[in-house]
């Protein structure tokens, strides 16, 4: 066989691609060259010429095709070899005719112009409208409209409206879609389309209305601001379902008579326009009535009857006329009894006098729901506001009227304000005024916070301190005539009588001494030593009439009761610690049980028993009071109560709050009993003692919160029945081992029952000796329940702190089963 090299069959095109590779023997030895040659002169996709516009690699001599180059390139001269290449291929290649589509649009005959792209991204206008047909609202604004388009009209009623004279052409907009049998409808269906109910069509160049928008009867909003319409027509008034209207920073120098009967409008702003009159009894005159027969008039082209008001504009609450050229002659009187809030700022009211300004106030003093009128930077004056003071019962629900930048000064609102119902205030602040509260604005508006105004106000109280205390050190030296003189009133001025000095507690006991222990009991020596002597000469003190002290201390003294909240919050008593290295025993046993010395009455200190019921029932808040605190008050240990014969009655019927922390009480508290005289107060009861929890819901009955902290309490003391009628009850801190007094009332509520007595919903027994939590306890209805701090292993501490207690109370369901 041959070993001379056979060119491969059917495929003489690909070797010829690929100028680089030469044909070779394979005696010969192979050559390796660089990979740089390679990449650098083997054509990319990217860079590839076009097959029509390149020399025909085929057409190539075939030496040519087989001659190897001379000099590998670069990389820098490859990338320069593949940029001449492109550039080649951009200015010798033929462009085709169908390249230029500028000229598609001449083609076409009767082509609309297409319409711009909306710079903020909206669909075009005859796709907005079309949308309306299922939604209800349509938004036209700015789109520098000079007119509603009559499409909107086309497309939502079938009808083209007649030109107007402002807009003779209106510019077409694109035509629709075609549709055909393949085509899916893109609108909705017919029973799908909503009538027209919103309309905005602010910030646009519309000088005129079409007469035709009284067809849309669904409209309820209309929003036709920062326009150029001069006026509107009258068929505008036939939209009966207006509820609101927004005409304002047009040019309009009047309104249609009846747009003051539309039954349902209840927000008008006309504000900046060139209005002159607001005639809103014009429907209603005797030249209007005559046109419509009744309440009803016939529609636009004989379409259904139009319900009017009879009365103006009866749903009218917000009224905004500011900033026009209305007058209080313009204005008729029959104002809409409805309206709220009604701003006629910036208007000339006083311009026909002061009279018709009168009136105009007086009319507007008798409207019942009015709460806010502004007028700021109107033609007024004080002669405006006298037509207020002359009507009775003047604007009886006014909070602010604003007369800023205004002739009205403070003493002229005063006076012509005199007859209002409510207070007047001139300070103004970014809050409403409270009720009853009527704030005038006058002059220029200096808004401030309530913080300064009550800074201002200290500021003024303290002056003036100063300055009676400075008059009274100028008087004190000061001839008798001359202080006479000054101290009896001027003609005329209004004399306030000072207000009685009403000094706490603590005070009188700091002018007596008291406050100490060593000088309470220097009191009661000197009280003894001047009963044991009527004269009490010779004792080194001067005689003085000794001033009347109560037998018992008053409870009700601002230090202890406050009437606001109706709580009773008593001191502390605790029994005082042994001193190291001295022998002197203190006594602990309660002074109250001991027979009382004569001078017994004189001592200010308070009883020292945990709960003087006694003396707290015979108060004169007794039967109001709510919240009573007795906090450590370990003294005496026992609780005093009022004779046998009322110890059964409900002596604190209202209490709800009662708090017992510290106070060192046991499962069962001694009882001691007051005596029915009043030589010994009380007469201790030996051997008694009563359950605490029954006795305190018995004494209370009205009792739903109750706090037992860190007292020595038992498991015991928490049974069922004494729980069942609190709230909330703390027991934290004390000495309970087990929880067994609930068991028998869980049980109750097994099989999701309901107990009617039971009505606990927070129990709190941390830091006690609690070793296990019965299982029954899940059943309880327990909103709060806290067991932190015991000394129980079952369940883990991460049961209640990750789930809380509806976590807890479910766990311990879980093992009953």
């Amino acid at each position: 066989m041959s070993r001379i090299p056979q060119p491969s069959r059917g495929t003489p095109r690909k070797a010829a691609a690929s100028p680089t590779k030469l044909t070779a023997p394979s005696s010969a030895p192979r050559t390796r060259t660089q990979s740089t040659v390679v990449r650098a002169t083997t054509p990319s996709k990217a860079t590839r010429k076009p097959y029509a516009d390149t020399d025909s690699f085929l057409n190539k001599p075939k030496a040519a095709q087989e001659e190897p180059p001379s000099k590998p390139l670069s990389i820098k001269e490859a990338i320069a070899q593949k940029r001449a290449q492109a550039k080649k291929v951009q200015t010798s290649g033929g462009v085709s005719p169908l390249d230029d589509l500028s000229s598609l649009a001449d083609a076409v005959p009767n082509a609309p112009p297409p319409e711009d792209e909306d710079i903020l991204g909206r669909p075009p206008l005859r796709e907005t409208i079309e949308r309306a047909k299922s939604t209800g609202s349509v938004n036209l604004s700015t789109r520098s409209l000079q007119c509603i388009p009559s499409a909107l009209f086309d497309i939502h009623l079938g009808i083209t409206p007649e030109p107007l004279k402002s807009v003779p052409e209106e510019p077409p907009l694109p035509p629709a879609p075609e549709t055909g049998p393949r085509r899916k409808h893109t609108g909705p269906a017919w029973y799908e389309t909503q009538d027209l109910e919103i309309l905005k069509a602010w910030g646009n160049e519309i000088v005129e209305i079409q007469p035709e928008i009284a067809l849309f009867g669904s409209l309820k909003s209309i929003d036709l601001h920062r326009n150029k319409i001069v006026s509107l027509p009258d068929q505008f008034a036939d939209l009966a379902a207006l509820t609101t209207l927004d005409l304002s920073h047009n040019a309009l120098t009047s309104l249609p008579a009846n747009l003051f009967s539309l039954p349902a409008l209840s927000n008008l702003n006309v504000s900046n326009n060139a209005l002159t009159s607001l005639p809103f009894s014009a429907p209603f005159s005797s030249a209007a009535k005559s046109r419509s027969t009744g309440s009803a008039a016939r529609g636009l082209f004989g379409g259904p009857e139009i319900t009017r008001a009879t009365t103006p504009l009866p749903k009218l609450a917000i009224f905004d006329a500011s900033n026009n050229q209305l007058t209080a002659g313009g204005i008729h009187l029959d104002i809409p009894k409805s309206i709220v809030t009604l701003d006629l700022s910036e208007n000339p009211l006083e311009s026909d006098g002061s009279q018709a300004c009168s009136k105009l106030f007086a009319a507007l003093a008798t409207l019942q729901r009015l709460k806010v009128l502004r007028c700021e930077k109107a033609d007024l004056s004080d002669g405006a506001l006298e037509g207020i003071s002359r009507t009775p019962g003047a604007f009886p629900a006014i909070s602010v009227l604003d007369f800023g930048s205004t002739k009205v000064t403070e003493s002229g609102a005063t006076r012509g304000l005199k007859g209002l119902a409510q207070e007047l205030t001139f300070e103004i602040t970014n809050e409403d005024p409270p009720a009853g509260v009527a704030r005038v604005i006058i002059g220029k508006k200096i808004v401030r916070e309530a913080w300064e105004l009550e800074a201002e106000r200290r500021s003024k109280a303290r002056a003036g301190k100063a300055a009676d205390s400075e008059l009274g050190l100028e008087w004190e030296n000061a001839p008798p005539s001359r202080a006479k003189a000054a101290a009896q009133p001027r003609p005329g001025a209004q004399v306030s009588a000072k207000a009685p000095i009403v000094k706490e507690a603590w005070e009188i006991e700091a002018e007596q001494g008291l406050l100490t222990e060593g000088g309470r009991r220097r009191a009661r020596a000197a009280a003894a030593a001047a009963a044991a002597d009527g004269s009490g000469l010779g004792h080194g003190a001067p005689p003085r009439q000794p001033s009347p002290t109560p037998k018992t201390p008053s409870l009700a003294d601002s230090q202890y009761y406050t009437a606001r909240t109706e709580t009773l919050v008593l001191p502390a008593l605790t029994a005082p610690p042994k001193l190291a290295g001295h022998a002197r025993a203190f006594s602990l046993a309660a002074p109250s049980l001991v027979k009382s010395l004569p001078d017994r009455a004189s001592d200010v200190a308070l009883p020292t028993a945990t709960l003087p019921l006694s003396l707290i029932a015979v108060q004169p808040f007794a039967q109001t009071l709510k919240v009573l605190h007795l906090t450590n008050r370990r003294m005496d240990r026992s609780f005093t109560l009022p004779p046998a014969p009322h110890a059964d009655a409900p002596l604190l019927p209202r209490l709800e709050e009662l708090s017992l922390e510290g106070c060192n009480l046991g499962d069962a508290v001694p009882i001691a009993r007051a005596a029915a005289e009043e030589t010994t107060p009380l007469v201790p009861v030996p051997g008694e003692s009563t359950p605490l929890l029954p006795l305190l819901t018995a004494l209370f009955p009205r009792l739903r919160a109750l706090n037992l902290a860190y007292n020595a309490l038992t498991g015991a003391a928490l049974s069922g029945p004494a729980l069942a009628a609190l709230v909330l009850c703390t027991c934290a801190g004390n000495r309970i081992a087990d929880l067994d007094g609930l068991r028998e009332i869980a049980l109750r509520f097994r099989g999701n029952r309901t107990v009617p007595e039971w009505g606990l919903e927070e129990l709190d027994v941390r830091d006690n000796e609690i070793g296990r939590l019965p299982a029954e306890l899940g059943m309880l209805p327990l909103d709060v329940f806290l067991v932190d701090g015991n000394v129980f292993r079952v369940p883990a501490r991460r049961v209640w702190e990750r789930e809380g207690t509806k976590g807890l109370l479910s766990w311990l369901r879980g093992r009953m089963e």
